[in-house]
């Protein structure tokens, strides 16, 4: 039947009512497939070339600090005399002595110390201390402040009220001012506790060290707590939230597996930026003296005896100063990243 132009009415086409082929079925099919909100946050990471060239410098500086050592010829401690103050890629003489006897002598790459110590080692050492340190730090950081604002926000009320003045007040300590005064009065019990074997550690690591540890512990977990109760402010009035309760589950159970798993976004973005912030303030600690204990390095330590023959040896602060800015500018930038990547806001 032939359409009247005229006419308002459609005159419709029995095919038109066929079922659809199955070329026209896989036509109808969406071209993007379905993706996850972690398969699509390190897809968009990917694709941000500052972000991924952080990542592989952050792997370097993590091989060069945990594993070449285990292949170095030199350790951190030893000492070799008639070696000291070497510049970069020399011998001393004795060294000399013995590639003349036909033996193979490992160059000192970055030069020696005023003892006489391989330099390039001391500093792999002190990147692997001030890293560990600041990932240490961090995790403890992650843990305390997380739970601390998760509880302050789900509960409310004057609960939250008073959890939030007594970070108020933390805000307000010196941290410096606190770390010297555990220094003095950790001593004498860290040192009566080292000289149990369980505890020899101790005597290694250094009662400054720790010392750093309870400051973290006590102060630097106020900003990640006020982060986390800020998300759960948001979340704890969400469906799920509501059905959790109403199934009885317990405040605990919710604050674990529905509220801070929701923040797992923001708590890694928010972590990978306190991470070159620990290590930062442990660099400058040490700097001051108020690091780990001699012989054991860190950036900052070495920075620090590199300062007194400057105008000797300014090579020495070279490469703990570049090391130090590698690191921190590094993970700054890489959590940049993994902001932009893992934050919903951002997604254009």
């Amino acid at each position: 039947m032939k359409n009247n132009p005229m006419s308002l009415q459609k005159k419709w086409n029995p095919d038109d009512f066929l079922p659809a082929s199955e070329a026209e079925k896989e036509n109808l099919v969406a071209i993007r497939e379905s993706v996850g909100f972690w398969k699509d946050g390190f897809r968009r990471l990917k694709k941000n070339k500052v972000a991924m060239v952080s990542l592989v410098m952050i792997i370097l500086i993590m091989i060069i600090s945990f594993i070449v050592p285990m292949f170095y010829p030199y350790s951190y401690e030893q000492q070799s005399k008639g070696s000291e103050n070497l510049k970069p890629l020399t011998y001393s003489v004795k060294e000399l002595e013995r590639i003349d006897a036909g033996e193979n002598v490992f160059p000192h790459i970055l030069g020696t110390d005023k003892l006489g110590r391989d330099y390039a080692i001391r500093v792999m050492m002190g990147s692997r201390i001030s890293l560990l340190v600041g990932l240490i730090a961090t995790a403890i950081i992650l843990v305390i402040g997380s739970i601390y604002g998760a509880t302050s926000a789900f509960f409310g009320g004057k609960t939250d009220l008073i959890m939030m003045r007594i970070v108020d007040i933390i805000y307000t300590i010196p941290d410096i001012l606190l770390i010297v005064l555990l220094s003095f009065a950790l001593k004498a019990p860290l040192n009566n506790l080292a000289e149990m074997p369980m505890f020899q550690w101790i005597q290694t690591i250094g009662v400054n060290l720790i010392s750093i540890f309870i400051v973290f512990a006590l102060l630097y977990w106020v900003g990640m707590a006020r982060m986390v109760r800020s998300q759960v402010l948001m979340l704890k009035e969400s469906e799920y939230v509501t059905a959790a309760r109403a199934l009885g589950a317990s405040s605990a159970r919710i604050i674990r597996k529905h509220l801070l798993t929701n923040c797992i976004g923001t708590l890694i973005v928010t972590t990978t930026l306190q991470i070159p912030s620990s290590i930062f303030t442990e660099s400058f600690l040490s700097f001051l003296g108020l690091g780990v204990a001699v012989p054991l390095p860190s950036l900052g330590s070495l920075a620090s005896s590199a300062i007194n023959g400057l105008n000797t040896y300014p090579y020495l602060l070279f490469a703990p100063a570049l090391l130090i800015s590698l690191i921190i500018l590094s993970f700054n930038l890489l959590g940049d990243g993994l902001r932009d990547a893992f934050d919903p806001k951002l997604k254009h």
